[in-house]
């Protein structure tokens, strides 16, 4: 029986080459869709929060960010509350492109359940929040191995 790293790493590249497929045409790649899934759904997500919420490293997501910005995809701007915080806004441009992007996701994971029954999908979907809360816990510092 294949690990569940494997597992998780098989589906995680499959899922790449099928958002690469379906985004052929946009100027995005493959692994941008998270941005863009997140900063749609929470306008004003600090660069932090973001960086914790997809998670990667901070450098990685201001790198991104600034890719997004350049192409008029996002709009960055200072906390009124707390300077040090950066805020991150889908523009318009970002706004327009969202139920495409959103669409591929959800076709995705539409796709991956197809075969299974609703009592299926319920305990996989509880399983893996488990398991994603459990690494979660260890990147936050809160769990040790």
């Amino acid at each position: 029986m294949p690990s569940i790293m494997r597992c998780i790493n098989v589906i995680s590249r499959c899922a790449s080459m099928y958002r690469a497929e379906k985004m052929q045409s946009s100027d995005f790649s493959a692994c941008q869709h998270t941005y863009i899934l997140t900063i749609c759904n929470r306008p004003g997500i600090s660069q932090e929060q973001l960086a914790r919420h997809i998670p990667l490293n901070k450098s990685n997501v201001t790198r991104t960010l600034a890719v997004l910005e350049a192409r008029g995809y996002v709009e960055r701007r200072q906390s009124e509350t707390d300077k040090r915080m950066i805020l991150v806004y889908p523009t318009q441009k970002m706004l327009d492109v969202y139920p495409t992007v959103k669409a591929i996701a959800d076709d995705w994971n539409e796709y991956l359940v197809k075969d299974l029954s609703e009592e299926e999908k319920i305990l996989f979907k509880r399983t893996l929040r488990k398991i994603t809360q459990r690494a979660a816990e260890y990147v936050d510092g809160k769990e040790k191995i």
